[in-house]
């Protein structure tokens, strides 16, 4: 039999680690309710927009 190595996972198969500016914007609670309204406006100009 060989000498195969396996090895169990590739550097690849980790998901990224978020950078510290990453981070802070999703801390940052006046941003997540910025964020929360656009999202809302979105929404309610396709649901509007639907019943035209």
């Amino acid at each position: 039999m060989g000498t195969n190595k396996i090895k169990a996972y590739y550097d690849e198969a980790y998901p990224p680690v978020p950078s510290k500016t990453t981070l802070f914007w999703r801390k940052n609670l006046p941003w997540q309710f910025f964020r929360f309204i656009v999202l809302n406006v979105k929404i309610m100009r396709i649901v509007v927009g639907g019943h035209s």
